[in-house]
């Protein structure tokens, strides 16, 4: 089971789950939807009575400005659960859409409450789960605060790199990455010709080599220092909780 599901690869991350816990994650993927690049899943202000899976494809979450731009807030990858965060509203904090063709799995608040009656160490994953987006937005917070625009873009794309080590989906020093110069000047407070010239002189350094969707790191670690990265905020687990 654990080898077709992402959700399930995403959540074993966190710490040991048994046979019954995947199970329950497994129930979490029934009824799958496919979608759309391009697709908004919500809008900001829409009703909140669910929670998605994304079990194949990217996605995002943003916010409209009243000038006409948008800020990218979450990238979200397969196996990431979409509108945690929102359990506690009644409406939605942001509106979502796919960066590309994807599946996504529905649910209702309900049927979590039902894998935390049935499940401790699940509710403790979600817990962990929650922290983890929460960390993920306080660095971008960082990010656009406090470093410049080289360092945001080769933090934001060696973030990426790490994250997908969690699911297996790094090819060596290599990773798709579905975003367009767009999509990244978004998330990073930067126009789309600002980025353009940044990767061209990461191509120049040999730091970062792209060629349409694919990403080369030919130096990881002189992307991560150029970055001034740390990566105590992905660096969770829960497994310490039940080891004493």
């Amino acid at each position: 089971m654990s080898k077709d599901s992402c959700i399930i690869r995403h959540f074993k991350h966190y710490g040991e789950i048994s046979k019954n816990d995947e199970a329950l994650l497994a129930d979490l993927e029934k009824s799958p939807s496919e979608v759309k690049g391009d697709q908004i899943l919500w809008q900001e202000g829409d009703s909140a009575r669910e929670f998605c899976t994304l079990s194949r494809g990217w996605a995002y979450s943003f916010r409209h400005m009243e000038d006409g731009s948008r800020q990218i807030l979450e990238i979200y990858l397969p196996g990431d659960i979409i509108g945690l965060r929102e359990f506690a509203f009644k409406d939605r904090l942001t509106g979502v859409a796919m960066l590309e063709d994807g599946v996504i799995c529905h649910f209702p608040h309900r049927r979590l409450i039902n894998v935390f009656r049935e499940s401790l160490t699940l509710s403790a994953i979600f817990f962990a789960i929650s922290s983890h987006q929460q960390a993920l937005l306080t660095e971008r917070l960082v990010n656009l605060a406090r470093r410049s625009a080289r360092q945001r873009l080769a933090h934001l794309i060696y973030e990426m790199f790490v994250r997908l080590e969690r699911t297996k989906a790094r090819d060596g020093n290599s990773i798709r990455l579905p975003l367009s110069q767009q999509h990244l000047g978004d998330a990073l407070g930067l126009s789309s010709v600002h980025v353009s010239r940044t990767l061209t002189t990461f191509r120049e350094e040999g730091l970062v080599l792209r060629s349409r969707q694919r990403i080369e790191l030919p130096d990881p670690a002189a992307l991560a220092r150029e970055a001034e990265f740390g990566d105590a905020y992905l660096n969770d687990g829960i497994d310490h909780f039940f080891t004493h």
